[in-house]
């Protein structure tokens, strides 16, 4: 199962190594857990098993039979099957030929596609970043129309318009979306030990020291990880310099931090880091069932948190689309093999944050059918019949508040909608996927990694991050 969602990826520039990134920061086709209400992963399904669409939305459009719209994403099988079998119920409805292809060098390709005036007329983004680029680089991509952005005032917060929009006008709605602020366990392992779920910062730290004690003198410790991702090595941990972030100053000083109003060795993002550090960079919280702190710079991600499987590890923070990465057999539920926590808050906050990826949609033609189907790719209706399309272990949740969660057949899934629903949640989008290419994708994972790898002072790490940073 591709997940191509919220993944950090590369700059421009650098585009010619990306499809190392594609596979290591999106997911990948491999990946067999299973969970209580699906059981084993795969095949595709039919639209007669899905949710019923309110065809009439599309009788605003007129007669659109042998009309077609061209489509281009960056998706790989069986994930771009699971979007075909979607759209076909839209082409039912209307009879617009939709016409897909995919790609796994989509980075590259659209913006030469887009520069050489060969665009889609749909396009789905992986990030907000990349929107950013194609506005003010080519000024091809088309405002968002207006009954796309009365659906998304409809069916999305604020926030979530928000990294639809490029210098205050809006582009693109959202598509499939991923939490990133979980931390999987084993409950059948937490209940032979005695452990219950951490609700607070502090709690967590000190469930870490019990383990530690409980551990003494063998290789399982509280937490295991990896940031190795070929070209891409090194977005885990930036992914725990964000979520630490939002928990330690909250989302005014976030903003202010990918914005670049507050250099990036700011005290403040100091103090982030040596937070982080007290985990990632704690001989005896890590790298349970691989080594010391160092193999964290080595351990692919996809491997990171496997040694919960194996006894040896009991806390891995990654995001929701982590699901598909288990090993085959694996179950994954409440009471299962491994589930996920919210990570918590510090202690008395009241805040909800929850650090999020998210794909976009966007359109460069502006005709009746395509017009219609970026209707339809926002509609509440859409979401439940993505969400719906049989076969598929995990991966697509919409925070379109107009997702039943009962779609959803995986329960992490389930928990990722109920996080994106709550009316209290705090949503902040990815930081380096919205900072410069340079930094988010470039000085910000390096460093990270060095700072693993090599043992780099904290401050001399954010110095050379901060000197980075484009003028």
């Amino acid at each position: 199962m591709t997940v191509r969602v919220g993944r950090k990826t590369a700059t421009v520039a650098a585009i010619g190594a990306l499809s190392l990134v594609l596979a290591a920061c999106g997911g990948g086709d491999e990946g067999g857990g299973t969970t209580e209400e699906t059981g084993a992963a795969g095949g595709g399904g039919t639209t007669s098993d899905l949710p019923p669409v309110d065809c009439s939305v599309y009788e605003q459009f007129g007669d659109l039979s042998g009309t077609s719209v061209t489509t281009f994403a960056g998706i790989g099988d069986p994930e771009s099957g699971y979007y075909e079998t979607a759209w076909a119920t839209f082409e039912e409805c209307t009879g617009v030929d939709v016409v897909p292809e995919w790609t796994q060098d989509f980075e590259a390709q659209i913006v030469v596609r887009v520069q050489s005036g060969n665009a889609p007329d749909i396009a789905i983004l992986p990030q907000p970043g990349l929107l950013a680029t194609l506005v003010r680089d080519t000024g091809a991509v088309l405002p968002g129309f207006e009954e796309v952005e009365a659906l998304v005032d409809e069916n999305w917060s604020e926030d979530w318009k928000g990294y639809g929009s490029v210098d205050g006008t809006f582009y693109a709605a959202p598509n499939s979306s991923n939490s990133k602020s979980f931390v999987w366990y084993s409950p059948s392992a937490f209940e032979e030990a005695g452990y219950t779920v951490p609700t607070t910062w502090e709690e967590m730290i000190e469930l870490s020291d019990q383990i530690v004690a409980d551990n003494a003198g063998s290789t399982t410790k509280p937490w295991c990880a990896g940031i190795e991702s070929g070209v891409a090595t090194g977005w885990t941990a930036t992914d725990w310099m964000e979520d630490v972030m939002l928990r330690e100053f909250g989302p005014d000083v976030y903003d202010q931090w990918y914005t670049h109003e507050i250099p990036f060795n700011d005290p403040q993002v100091l103090t982030v880091l040596e937070k982080v550090g007290t985990i990632l960079k704690n001989e005896e919280y890590v790298n349970g069932g691989i080594g010391g702190v160092q193999t964290i710079a080595t351990t692919e991600f996809q491997e990171g948190g496997i040694p919960i499987t194996q006894g040896t590890c009991f806390l891995h923070r990654q995001a929701s689309f982590y699901v598909n990465f288990w090993p085959e057999g694996t179950t994954i539920a409440e009471d299962g093999d491994v589930f996920a926590f919210y990570l918590p808050p510090n202690e008395g906050s009241a805040d909800k944050p929850v650090l999020v990826g998210s794909e976009f949609i966007t359109a460069f033609e502006d005709r009746p059918e395509v017009r219609a189907f970026a209707t339809f790719l926002a509609t509440s209706d859409y979401a439940n019949v993505r969400a719906a399309v049989p076969g598929e272990a995990g991966g697509f949740v919409s925070a379109n508040l107009g997702l039943d969660p009962a779609n959803l057949a995986n329960p992490i899934d389930k928990l990722t909608a109920e996080q994106f629903q709550d009316p209290e949640a705090i949503i902040r989008f990815d930081a380096s996927d919205l900072m410069p290419g340079a930094v988010g994708s470039g000085s910000f994972w390096t460093e990270m990694t060095n700072w693993i790898a090599n043992d780099k002072p904290d401050q001399e790490v954010l110095d050379a991050i901060e000197a980075s940073w484009p003028d």
